[in-house]
């Protein structure tokens, strides 16, 4: 079981790292796009505002998994060095813990904000639903709670080498 929750998450946390990436690639095309058309145009097109803006919430939504698999993304180094052998292990249940109820709350809100939010459109693009961009919550929640889940089983201290 454990080679398989392993497996599945180095998958979604794969996919879910390309996609952020892409969104990273979007919101700076759409930039330049945007500063093309307002600086040497003249004319400037505001719907790249809000797609610049969605991209970027996207990207952190699917970044995330990444972060929490490389143990980087709840920072206890301190406290994890300081405490004795037989109590890191319970400090890594604790924050596994605390991470998943983070992430189930992301999960619910996010999944009742994007239902809600589907019947609002968006300022600057009235043919497109809130409903895309609160579904960033959720999607990145549950691509984060597997990943969690295999740090705990598979744990990466990556948190120092991360923040360089």
């Amino acid at each position: 079981m454990k080679a398989f929750i392993l497996s599945l998450e180095r998958w979604t946390t794969g996919i879910a790292t390309v996609l952020a990436c892409v969104m990273l690639a979007i919101a700076s095309a759409l930039g330049v796009f945007q500063i093309f058309t307002r600086f040497v145009l003249e004319q400037p097109a505001e719907w790249t505002e809000v797609l610049i803006r969605f991209s970027l919430v996207w990207m952190v939504f699917l970044g995330i998994p990444l972060a929490f698999r490389q143990g980087a993304m709840v920072s206890v180094d301190a406290l994890y060095q300081a405490v004795p052998r037989g109590v890191k292990r319970v400090l890594d249940v604790v924050v596994a813990l605390a991470a998943l109820v983070l992430m189930l709350i992301i999960l619910w809100w996010g999944s009742d904000y994007a239902i809600r939010g589907s019947v609002q459109t968006v300022a600057g693009l009235e043919s497109i639903s809130m409903f895309w961009a609160y579904l960033a919550l959720p999607v990145g929640a549950v691509f984060s709670l597997l990943a969690i889940v295999a740090n705990y089983l598979d744990p990466r201290r990556m948190e120092l080498e991360t923040a360089q």
